[in-house]
C-alpha cells in the first residue's frame, strides 16, 4: 500500500489494484478511513478537522490523485503528492 502524502499527522495511501469507485485511504493516529475521490463519501471515523484537511488536500490535487488511481489500478509505481501546507 503506497503512501502518497503525509501532512499534519495524516498519512494518505492508495492500494494497487483496488476496487471502484476511485478512493484513497488515510490514517490519523488510531483512526483509519477511506474517502471516495469524486463524491467524498467517508467510510470509517476520524475527527472532523482531519476530514476537513483531507478534503482540502483533495480539492488541490484531485486531477493528480485520479491519475495516480489509474496507475495504481495497473499496478504501476506511484509518485508522492505535495502535502497540504
Amino acid at each position: 500500500m503506497p503512501e502518497i502524502s503525509r501532512f499534519y499527522g495524516i498519512i494518505i495511501y492508495l492500494y494497487w489494484r483496488d476496487h471502484n469507485p476511485p478512493h484513497l485511504h488515510f490514517t490519523y493516529g488510531n483512526y483509519e478511513c477511506s474517502i471516495s475521490i469524486i463524491d467524498r463519501i467517508i467510510d470509517g471515523k476520524a475527527p472532523s478537522k482531519v476530514i476537513l484537511k483531507v478534503n482540502q488536500w483533495l480539492d488541490l490535487h484531485e486531477e493528480e490523485i485520479l491519475s495516480l488511481w489509474e496507475k495504481a489500478k495497473r499496478g504501476e509505481k506511484l509518485n508522492t503528492i505535495e502535502p497540504l501546507k
